[in-house]
């Protein structure tokens, strides 16, 4: 069943790009959009095994419309591997805003079973995939924390981006006002994980705009513990607080791309 599910979605996924690269064709082209929304609906999911790169061999439930950068390993490919290339056996990594948990899983097959993986992800619905991600993959040792890291433990207010603008919702983010898009949800500070979670040799962050709040959360932790971090960056603003709060515990900072910087402590 599940190599017939991985064989249909690819189908579905091959059927939809087919069928988009053919609609801007004269006459047909609006036909042809058409059938590819119908043949692949929005909230569809199928169960793949990604073929290639770092995360090969990982099984996820997704929308074959949105698959293929995941499926042909060239999506988040070079933070994939800085990750990889930081973890050993029997390491605890913590993956903030870890999203249905590419990360999480690709970092679990590494630290294997004596290793120690954190996925903290806000989003009810999400946390939920996530969850079922590692149970398809049998990393028993993956838990899941559907909290928003933050400055400091309580609670947030999170707006939950439309599954049509983001079909795994990966752009919800801390806001500081209400719409119709926005709950009210846990968070946490990442140091008061470690009265429950070992901790982190490795923390991979991507939160949104939120990165400088969660090192501010994360003070004793950075500066008794070390770990290395590789921290997505969201604004120019959260690219001074992050580096403040890794320069106020003696980190060496460089720049991975324009938006990713490798913390190490020295």
């Amino acid at each position: 069943m599940t190599v017939a599910s991985d064989t249909f979605g690819r189908m579905l996924q091959r059927h939809y790009q087919s069928l988009r690269g053919m609609g801007k064709l004269p006459l047909v082209g609006p036909v042809l959009t058409w059938a590819a929304a119908r043949a692949v609906p929005r909230d569809l999911r199928v169960w793949m095994q990604v073929k290639a790169g770092p995360a090969e061999g990982i099984w996820l439930e997704l929308n074959p419309r949105t698959a293929t950068a995941t499926m042909d390993g060239t999506g988040e490919r070079r933070e994939l591997e800085i990750v990889r290339e930081h973890l050993r056996p029997g390491m605890t990594f913590y993956d903030v805003g870890a999203n249905i948990g590419i990360f999480s899983m690709m970092a679990a097959r590494v630290v294997g079973p004596g290793g120690q993986i954190v996925a903290f992800e806000a989003d009810p619905e999400i946390a939920g995939r996530l969850r079922e991600h590692a149970r398809r993959n049998a990393f028993a040792w993956v838990n899941v924390e559907q909290k928003a890291a933050w400055r400091e433990s309580g609670t947030v207010m999170f707006e939950r981006v439309d599954a049509y603008v983001s079909p795994d919702r990966g752009v919800g983010h801390v806001v500081d006002s209400k719409n119709d898009r926005v709950v009210s949800l846990s968070a946490t500070a990442l140091d008061d994980c470690l009265a429950k979670y070992r901790a982190p040799d490795f923390i991979k962050c991507d939160v949104e705009g939120a990165e400088g709040e969660v090192f501010q959360g994360a003070r004793r932790l950075l500066e008794k513990h070390r770990p290395r971090v590789l921290c997505e960056i969201h604004s120019e603003r959260s690219r001074e607080l992050v580096l403040n709060e890794f320069y106020r515990f003696d980190y060496i900072c460089e720049n991975c791309d324009d938006n990713h910087i490798l913390a190490l402590p020295k």
